[in-house]
């Protein structure tokens, strides 16, 4: 029996991996966050398996739910939104699931800074005006940043940043990232990435707080912040130059 933690994607059904949509179907158990996962991929569980909600399981419980199927011999679809990489509490249930000798394997998934990128049509890192990429969230309602890790701190870079978990703070985060930034700095605002009804806010750091607010955005959205948003003029990567070697071979 192992338990697969499994990146479900930013939203779309069709964006899970192959490897992961193989371990869904074949799995006799599936947990799943019902207001993050879409519904259709639970189309492809296998007639008959447990379907566990754990959008209002506590760690404790849902940990219960995976020592019972591993006293059970089953193997486990647990499924993350977006990689569970980056932000989804992967890390307690490892460590719960070690302590108890249960076995697991983490399935990569497309996340949703991705598909935020996708939608915007954009390169995240672009020659000549930025090639690092921040992913980070703020403290409210959740735990504590790190020292260091405060938006004041990072933005220091002026790196392209993409924020999980923060729109419902939009006014202090843009108040945070105007000293480096710069009201001028482009920021865009992706709701429901790769889904259906996605929404895309477009604006700069003096005025997305406004539009964050008219079109009423409060959740399930990534903000992405930086010069690459609308870069135009840089420089042509090195990796297809015509002066770059290509020999190939050993010697």
């Amino acid at each position: 029996m192992t338990v697969f933690f499994v990146g479900a994607g930013p939203g779309a059904a069709d964006l899970i991996t192959v490897r992961g949509l193989r371990v869904l179907e074949s799995s006799p158990v599936c947990m799943y966050a019902g207001s993050l996962v879409p519904r259709e991929l639970l189309d492809s569980c296998p007639e008959g398996a447990r379907l566990v909600d754990t959008a209002n399981l506590t760690l404790d419980e849902i940990v219960a739910e995976l020592a019972a199927a591993h006293r059970a011999g089953l193997d486990v679809a647990r499924l993350h939104s977006g990689d569970p990489s980056v932000f989804s509490a992967m890390a307690e249930q490892m460590r719960r699931l070690d302590g108890l000798g249960v076995p697991y394997e983490v399935v990569p998934g497309v996340p949703a800074f991705a598909a935020a990128a996708a939608s915007l049509g954009r390169e995240l890192t672009v020659p000549g005006v930025g090639q690092t990429v921040i992913l980070t969230r703020t403290s409210a309602r959740a735990t504590p940043m790190p020292e260091g890790e405060d938006l004041a701190t990072l933005s220091a870079s002026r790196a392209t940043m993409v924020l999980h978990l923060a729109v419902q703070r939009i006014d202090a985060v843009v108040a945070e990232l105007l000293p480096s930034y710069g009201p001028d700095c482009p920021v865009a605002v992706v709701a429901r990435a790769s889904r259906a009804d996605e929404a895309i806010l477009r604006g700069t750091l003096a005025d997305i707080a406004a539009r964050v607010r008219e079109a009423g955005v409060r959740r399930t959205a990534v903000i992405v912040v930086g010069r690459v948003l609308a870069a135009t003029e840089f420089p042509d990567s090195h990796l297809y130059s015509a002066a770059r070697s290509r020999a190939c071979g050993t010697s």
